[in-house]
């Protein structure tokens, strides 16, 4: 067991793990690169968020980071363009301000190359797919409700997001719909959890 102290200064609310980097985002927009083997563990700084991060997610092969924001951006940065910074403050790939809601779930898609999906908070309710070479938003779809999670098929062209639905009492409720890509044809529909449930996993 280890403590990482030295970078983040507010509240961390989320991690990201890269082969033996840990990633943390805090509650000022800063974002942190550890690398667990080293003593010196805070090896990278990624500034580009001016609220809370509220979601972080590596690529598969460890070159691209997507980050979301309680600042509606969504920001694609890249690990190769290092080495073009001074010091260990990196300058993100691709800013995209498309989302009118907080950036909360981020999803690589893993059998098409460059393809992210991300999901707005209850002000957006949008889930929108990117292309992260050329900053290009392929779809959008208002779902109706916040999206909290979103989760990949490993195989096929389909995925499934999770939402949070409001009702007129005050209450909630957690939905999860399996959708169909690129076609956007809602699958299955399971409705269930009625507290927090903010997260998904294979």
């Amino acid at each position: 067991m280890r403590a990482l102290r030295g970078g983040d200064q507010s509240q961390v609310g989320f991690l990201a793990r890269n082969s033996h980097f840990l990633t943390t985002g805090d509650m000022d927009g800063l974002i942190f690169n550890n690398d667990v083997c080293i003593p010196s563990h805070m090896v990278e700084e990624y500034k580009g968020h001016e609220l809370e991060v509220c979601g972080l997610k590596w690529l598969s092969s460890g070159r691209q980071l997507a980050s979301g924001g309680d600042d509606k951006l969504l920001h694609i940065w890249d690990r190769t363009m290092a080495s073009e910074q001074n010091g260990k403050q990196h300058q993100w790939l691709h800013k995209l301000d498309d989302h009118i809601g907080t950036v909360k779930a981020l999803a690589w898609c893993p059998f098409q190359r460059n393809l992210l999906a991300s999901g707005g908070g209850n002000l957006d309710c949008c889930i929108k797919f990117w292309n992260t070479c050329t900053a290009c938003c392929l779809n959008s779809m208002d779902t109706g409700s916040q999206v909290c999670a979103l989760l990949w098929s490993k195989t096929d062209g389909e995925f499934l997001s999770l939402h949070e639905i409001d009702w007129i009492e005050g209450d909630s409720v957690r939905e999860l719909i399996l959708w169909k890509y690129p076609s956007m044809v809602m699958m299955a529909e399971l409705v269930g959890h009625t507290s927090t449930a903010p997260f998904m996993a294979q």
